[in-house]
């Protein structure tokens, strides 16, 4: 009997699809049956080497050394997957093995891990391609049957080469060399640098802006609050407020337009994290982490998406979804609304996989067994689908302008025509209890008004404002600058003009904080000293995003076949090249420009220089003092005692601290005590504990 090597991304993945084709026999690190064997990879099996395995000289970083550039790419299988790695390789080597099946993600990344471990293994054998947007059963059944041959998906493969090599090529080159000139490590990325420029942009915004004080007139017209304009002089918003306290005002215009605010699309990743950091606080880790687990539940649909639409020939699943929703989420129940399928549906605007949809399996289950989180991310899933079939919300918005004292004040309101769909985003903004920023739309209706009606006795105020700065990022509105960045400069009919893609940008994020460079205060995030430092120091190349933009489009043009990957890749070292011989040498002051800030604890009882804390000692900076006060001194370390800045502070200040705690040697008990700093004037300092207790 011959077999089909199906091979997943994870195990939980390939036990899925093995429950689906009937392999249903366990053996170690792989299940079988019905002419299948169902192994998997464990995430990145194989990745590249990094640049010591190349040469031994490049284990150390050294200026002269650089660029690294390979001309044949050498790989690793990290020690704790190497068992599994063994487990695939004889799988692939069985004689009853006749082909395979690439089951791992469908999208750049899943290729990869597939590729590398295939090619690692010197397999030969063809394989196919299961590409599927749903972890039902059902679509596992249908991909069975519409396998596509490997060859297809060889652009993709390319794509997600480029992207790793340059990834590599930037990140081992120029984290090389300027770690090397500064002398610390400092961690450049293709994407994350431009990202990590963003926010230190908007930071320089916020700390240059000035604020300034305005006023604003107030006058009450038939209960209508009608503002003037802005006057940047108090006496004089206070002149024109007496002239019009008790006067007339005249209506000279009103004008009523009618609007329409089209339903929302369907969410893609980027839109999903951006609205449950806002309305949850999740991160964009956090919101993909949850998305992923509820499409292995087989709950939703792939997550790791750029499209908002869904394909025509999915309109029966379309309408079977939102009947069951009406009567599935608390917050739709009893609303009346026509569904529009038409906007959500467009095969044009679906490349790999459609926008993320609940399934079929989670309108049997419903919410049940669901954690928290699982149920506040589908909630707002199910809610974007229900808005985005619903109709447009129209309204007629009145402006009404009004003269006094010379002056003209403008009044402005709405009244809702038709609802449509956001009381549907009404009702669901209600239901939730959340810490959101985001206050419900005030809707004022303005009073009957005609123009020439005039208003007696009219009462005024003055209202004191000031301008205000640029918001922080948060990580819903960093998302959509990433997303749109370097949107200027391309072409319209670019298809991917951002930084990083859905799928990466949550971990871009999550390294720039791991790294130091970035700190979150509450939503917001913040660029910390070195990371300011890092995007100022560092060339245009690596922190323009319309640059790395560029590179993403290209990459996408190669999963097309539409761009040669290596005419990429020779960009890429030319970049590197150029970077190295720019770089060769920095001054003195700015090679000190991470270097981490001293606080001094006290002064010197020498020569009355200040102390600092460093990593093994509290000392003078004054290096001709000597003076120096060992955190491993016999005295702290025979009474069991950390010698820590506070302690160190109070002998430097007063000459004693009190110390809680001491061990005693002789009774072998503890006792508090006050140190005294007894001597200070030879090479070593001495310390003694005058009073007991």
């Amino acid at each position: 009997m011959s077999y089909q090597l199906v091979i997943a991304e994870k195990p939980s993945v390939a036990r899925s699809i093995a429950g689906v084709i009937g392999a249903t026999e366990k053996h170690d690190g792989y299940l079988q049956g019905n002419g299948y064997l169902v192994s998997w990879c464990i995430g990145h099996l194989v990745s590249f080497a990094d640049a010591g395995r190349y040469d031994e000289r490049f284990k150390k970083w050294r200026y002269e050394d650089l660029p690294i550039l390979p001309e044949t790419w050498q790989y690793i299988i990290p020690d704790e997957k190497k068992q599994q790695f063994d487990i695939l390789c004889s799988l692939m080597e069985r004689p009853d093995v006749t082909g395979l099946v690439c089951a791992t993600d469908a999208g750049r990344e899943g290729e990869l891990i597939f590729r590398f471990v295939y090619q690692m293994a010197g397999c030969k054998k063809p394989f196919k391609r299961l590409w599927i947007s749903s972890m039902e059963d059902s679509a596992i059944r249908d991909g069975f049957t519409h396998l596509k041959p490997g060859t297809d998906y060889d652009p993709l493969y390319q794509s997600a080469l480029c992207r790793a090599k340059a990834d590599w090529l930037v990140g081992i080159n120029a984290t090389r060399l300027f770690s090397v000139l500064y002398h610390k490590t400092l961690t450049v990325g293709r994407v994350q640098t431009p990202t990590l420029n963003l926010l230190v942009e908007r930071d320089a915004k916020i700390a240059n802006f000035k604020k300034e004080k305005y006023h604003i007139v107030h006058i009450g017209v038939a209960g209508a609050d009608a503002v003037s304009s802005r006057f940047s002089d108090a006496g004089e918003a206070n002149t024109v407020k007496a002239a019009c306290a008790g006067a007339q005002a005249v209506c000279v215009s009103v004008t009523r337009e009618k609007k329409t605010e089209q339903p929302p699309k369907l969410y893609d990743l980027t839109t999903l994290q951006r609205e449950a950091n806002r309305l949850f606080g999740f991160t964009a880790k956090q919101a993909l982490d949850y998305a992923q687990t509820l499409y292995e539940k087989k709950l939703l649909t792939y997550p790791r998406t750029d499209s908002q639409y869904l394909t025509d020939d999915m309109l029966p699943v379309a309408e079977s979804l939102v009947s069951s929703l009406w009567g599935l989420v608390p917050f739709a129940k009893g609303l009346n609304i026509s569904p529009q399928y038409d906007r959500i549906l467009n095969s044009k605007k679906v490349s790999d996989h459609h926008a993320i949809i609940p399934t079929a399996a989670f309108v049997k289950q419903g919410f049940d067994g669901l954690a928290e989180s699982e149920r506040k991310l589908l909630s707002l899933i199910c809610c974007k689908v229900l808005c985005a079939v619903a109709g447009p919300h129209i309204y007629e918005a009145v402006t009404a302008t009004f003269t006094c004292a010379g002056k003209e004040f403008t009044a402005k309101g709405k009244t809702i025509l038709f609802s449509g769909w956001k009381e549907i985003d009404r009702r669901f903004h209600s239901s939730l209890k959340t810490d959101s920023d985001e206050d419900a739309e005030a809707v004022r209706e303005l009073p009957e008004l005609k123009e020439s009606q005039t208003f007696a006795d009219v009462a005024a105020s003055v209202t004191e404002h000031f301008t205000t700065p640029p918001k922080p990022y948060t990580e819903d509105t960093l998302l959509s600058a990433m997303e749109r960045a370097g949107a200027e400069d391309m072409p319209e009919d670019a298809e991917r003009k951002g930084l990083g893609t859905p799928a990466t940008r949550a971990a871009i994020l999550e390294k720039l904080v791991q790294m130091g460079f970035v700190q979150r205060k509450g939503k917001q995030l913040i660029p910390t000293k070195d990371g300011i430092n890092l995007a100022v120091v560092l060339p245009e190349a690596l922190t323009s995003p319309q640059l790395t933009a560029e590179w993403e489009s290209r990459l996408t043009e190669i999963a097309k076949g539409q761009a040669d990957p290596d005419e990429f890749i020779a960009g890429i070292e030319a970049m590197t090249r150029e970077m190295v011989k720019t770089y060769s040498c920095i001054s003195e002051d700015k090679q000190k420009l991470f270097q981490a800030e001293r606080v001094a604890i006290g002064a010197c009882p020498r020569c009355g220089e200040a102390v600092y804390e460093g990593r093994k000692n509290y000392y003078c900076g004054n290096r001709a003092c000597q003076f120096v006060m060992w955190k491993n001194d016999r005295f702290f370390e025979e009474r069991r005692k950390a010698f820590t800045p506070k302690i160190a502070a109070a002998l430097l200040k007063d000459g004693k601290a009190k110390v809680k705690g001491l061990y005693s040697m002789k009774t072998g008990k503890t006792y508090d005590g006050t140190v005294l700093l007894a001597y200070t004037g030879g090479k070593y300092v001495n310390y003694r504990v005058e009073h007991r207790s």
